[in-house]
């Protein structure tokens, strides 16, 4: 069997970031917007898979408005330009894997850790479950903004962690 397409089931998905502030702190977030399909040679997920993921930057949330608005800006993510964040990899496994990661209109390759927590046939639908987490560079998607705090320090940090736990429903 092959080309086994796999859909986000969106209520039991969460893409989350973290980043730190005047290197003091942490600011969470997450994307409210978002999809993601997996397609498989095998039932049982034992052969890497392909994964698209793209979320709307324009769903940025940080329990923040005025941030999240700032985050959208030309500073930032520029969502006017680039309305979307793009993930795809065509190794999808459990451990890690290599995925090309758009942002801004740059594509770099970042390694994710993946785990696989397994697959469940509840009779009506069939779930697999994974937990994506890793670690980007935002300069090296161009989004630089950043100001000096009265120490010396940054205000935002480069270095991003991600955390997203996605169900995955296999299609009919």
């Amino acid at each position: 069997m092959a080309n086994i397409k796999w859909t986000a089931d969106l209520a039991h998905t969460e893409v989350n970031f973290k980043v730190r502030h005047m290197m003091i702190s942490n600011v969470s977030g997450n994307f409210k917007t978002f999809n993601a399909t997996m397609v498989s040679d095998t039932e049982d997920l034992s052969k890497p898979a392909s994964v698209e993921f793209e979320a709307d930057i324009d769903s940025i949330n940080t329990a923040n408005e005025q941030r999240d608005g700032h985050l959208k800006s030309a500073d930032f993510f520029d969502a006017e330009n680039y309305p979307k964040l793009i993930i795809k990899t065509d190794d999808f496994k459990n451990g890690k894997v290599m995925a090309d990661v758009t942002i801004r209109g740059t594509t770099k390759q970042i390694p994710l850790n993946v785990e696989f927590f397994g697959i469940v046939n509840n009779g009506d639908s069939t779930s697999a479950g994974f937990e994506i987490t890793g670690e980007i560079s935002r300069k090296e998607f161009g989004l630089n903004w950043n100001q000096l705090t009265e120490a010396g320090g940054a205000v935002v940090s480069d270095k991003v962690k991600v955390d997203a736990n996605v169900e995955f429903i296999k299609q009919a």
